[in-house]
């Protein structure tokens, strides 16, 4: 399989931006994907003007069928159907105290981190890679593996992904589609900027490295998946925590 077409969920984001960069510097041409059309398409531009090549940004809701169908039926009229999929949408679900959180809100984070990635991983095998095969990398968390306080519903939807990748890369093998997750901890996004030197400090100690992960970190791990350096790799979850996930007690 040569990597020519790259489509990823959440592009416009931090760690999103990260992995498109990551691939279009290797001339792949990349669809990134928003629920925010303008801000989809500010992020391609951008990768445009650093990067050159074709990219573009598209609109995305991939909890609605009929936008995940759209979105492919943009893409298959220009010859843009992608080769590898990374998905890195997700709806964080916070602020979700498990005694109070309405069913209706515990099920719209389902329906968008699991359902959707089902949605947008099924019609892209359907659209292309049942035929050419390729690569399918979920972008998951740690926290699939070890849980913390009032995050049940993300925690759930997110070992939920683990379990559906697994599944997917048995049912989509004999396509020679791989599908594997990628397991982050923390990542110094944006909003590690307004913490103070106490709370970083604090965060860090946590981290048996001592350091969290950068949006590059993920991106690396991302394109090793997507791209033919793991040609067989598949159905497995790799892990990038500075260790957090191997420890029993932080700072012991």
């Amino acid at each position: 399989m040569k990597l020519e077409n790259l489509l990823i969920t959440g592009g416009a984001g931090s760690t999103g931006f990260a992995i498109a960069d990551r691939f279009a510097r290797e001339g792949i041409s990349v669809t990134l994907t928003s629920r925010d059309l303008t801000r989809a398409e500010k992020a391609a531009g951008l990768l445009c003007e650093k990067r050159g090549g074709e990219h573009i940004g598209l609109e995305l809701d991939q909890s609605d069928e009929r936008s995940v169908t759209a979105l492919y039926d943009r893409l298959a009229e220009p010859g843009r159907l992608p080769d590898s999929i990374v998905l890195s949408a997700a709806d964080l679900g916070m602020g979700m105290d498990p005694l109070e959180c309405p069913a209706e809100d515990f099920a719209a984070v389902i329906d968008a981190n699991i359902v959707g990635a089902f949605m947008v991983i099924r019609e892209g095998v359907r659209r292309k890679l049942k035929s050419s095969g390729g690569s399918v990398v979920i972008i998951g968390s740690n926290m699939s593996r070890r849980a913390i306080r009032n995050r049940s519903v993300y925690i759930a939807s997110k070992g939920g992904l683990v379990s559906l990748a697994k599944a997917l890369a048995i049912d989509f093998a004999k396509y020679s589609v791989r599908v594997n997750t990628l397991l982050s901890g923390s990542i110094h996004t944006d909003r590690w900027d307004s913490l103070d030197a106490d709370a970083v400090a604090a965060k860090r100690a946590r981290i048996p490295l001592g350091i969290e992960a950068y949006p590059e970190d993920i991106a690396e791990a991302a394109y090793y998946l997507a791209s033919e350096k793991s040609g067989c790799v598949t159905g497995s979850e790799l892990v990038i925590d500075g260790g957090t996930d191997a420890q029993l007690f932080p700072g012991v």
